[in-house]
């Protein structure tokens, strides 16, 4: 199935502003069964580690359970990243580009940045997503997201919705 780059374009936006109108459930569809959810953290040489097996990882899900499982917390309270009360949060989108098509299946890399606003301060976050699209049913479906965070200075724990 074909899909153009404006398509790809209002899901990846899509995605994103379901994060800040925390439509869990429906940011949830946008991932496959099998997808894995990956953000690797800086090494003490300044280089990204490779493997979330063996390597440390700021999040790793290797399906969308985990992702389930985040939701879940996030919803009922029972989050390990003290999520309450709620970030209020805008996530931007910039510089999507396809980087590869074979099928049904799209690689695409953009720039992200999110602006969250939580006890009286607002904390920027921002990187580069790398993310497989399967486009086979005519609507797209993250089958593995890779996040960098540029900023890896942090002073919370990070959480999907930061994103």
């Amino acid at each position: 199935m074909s899909i153009t780059y404006e398509e790809v374009q209002a899901f990846l936006f899509k995605e994103a502003r379901l994060l800040d109108d925390r439509e869990w459930d429906q940011w949830l569809d946008c991932y496959s069964e099998d997808v894995t959810f990956w953000m690797p953290c800086w090494d003490d040489e300044d280089t990204l580690t490779e493997d979330p097996q063996t390597e440390l990882s700021l999040i790793y899900y290797p399906n969308r359970q985990g992702l389930e499982d985040r939701v879940y917390r996030i919803k009922t309270e029972r989050s390990g990243a003290s999520s309450m009360p709620d970030p209020r949060t805008v996530h931007l989108r910039s510089g999507i580009e396809i980087l590869e098509q074979q099928g049904n299946e799209l690689k695409v890399r953009y720039n992200w940045q999110t602006n969250a606003y939580r006890y009286k301060k607002t904390t920027v976050y921002y990187g580069t997503a790398f993310c497989t699209l399967d486009v086979s049913s005519g609507k797209p479906l993250i089958t593995n997201k890779k996040v960098v965070l540029v900023n890896d200075y942090i002073h919370q724990v990070i959480d999907v919705y930061h994103l």
